[in-house]
């Protein structure tokens, strides 16, 4: 895993010496590295990592200012995005906007109910529905800088509530997600993961 983290790292920096410019090939030179974990096309095979194609650009150029100040912590992005100025991040960002989503396949016994909190919400313990704010599709709202979260990965995503729900993200949104995550039960979590994982 070090050595992984280390061989990116590299890879990332001769990436920026490339020439800067605002054309695709910088944009796909300068993301690279990121393809290391995320994947080529932004499409990420490993569970634990974000898939970014498709994300809106504002919202992840966002996420690396957070990653770069350190207002959201990881050891590994917080060194990957260090080195980055505005324009990489905005070419980083146009990159893996402009790709293709994949869209994985989901446990039905447990998407089914995710799907239904995902639409209605729970009334009972004040969870609004997730479409209001991430659309009927999951393909979010760039306007309101909500994020799209259909097709990602259901660890990921559930590692990310859970990180809501313990006050460990603070970073953006915080507040109206940790109020919302702090109302699910573990279960929910899971379920509304599995149902964002196979959402179109």
């Amino acid at each position: 895993m070090f050595r992984t983290t280390i061989r990116a790292m590299l890879i990332f920096s001769l990436a920026l010496s490339a020439p800067l410019g605002a054309n695709a090939q910088d944009a796909k030179t300068k993301a690279a590295a990121c393809g290391a974990c995320h994947g080529p096309d932004g499409n990420s095979v490993n569970p634990d990592w974000p898939k970014l194609a498709g994300q809106h650009p504002d919202y992840i150029v966002t996420q690396l200012e957070y990653f770069k100040s350190g207002q959201r912590k990881n050891v590994n992005m917080n060194a990957m995005a260090a080195p980055l100025s505005p324009e990489d991040m905005a070419d980083i960002a146009a990159y893996f906007s402009s790709q293709t989503l994949k869209i994985g396949s989901v446990d039905a016994a447990t998407a089914v109910p995710g799907g239904a909190l995902y639409r209605g919400g729970n009334k009972v313990s004040g969870v609004p529905a997730c479409m209001a704010c991430h659309g009927p599709n999951g393909a979010g709202n760039p306007a309101a800088k909500m994020p799209s979260l259909r097709g990602q990965h259901a660890k990921y995503t559930t590692t990310q509530l859970l990180a809501y729900k313990n006050g460990e993200r603070a970073a953006g949104q915080a507040s109206i997600m940790a109020t919302i995550a702090s109302r699910l039960t573990a279960q929910e979590i899971e379920q509304v993961a599995a149902y964002l994982e196979g959402l179109h």
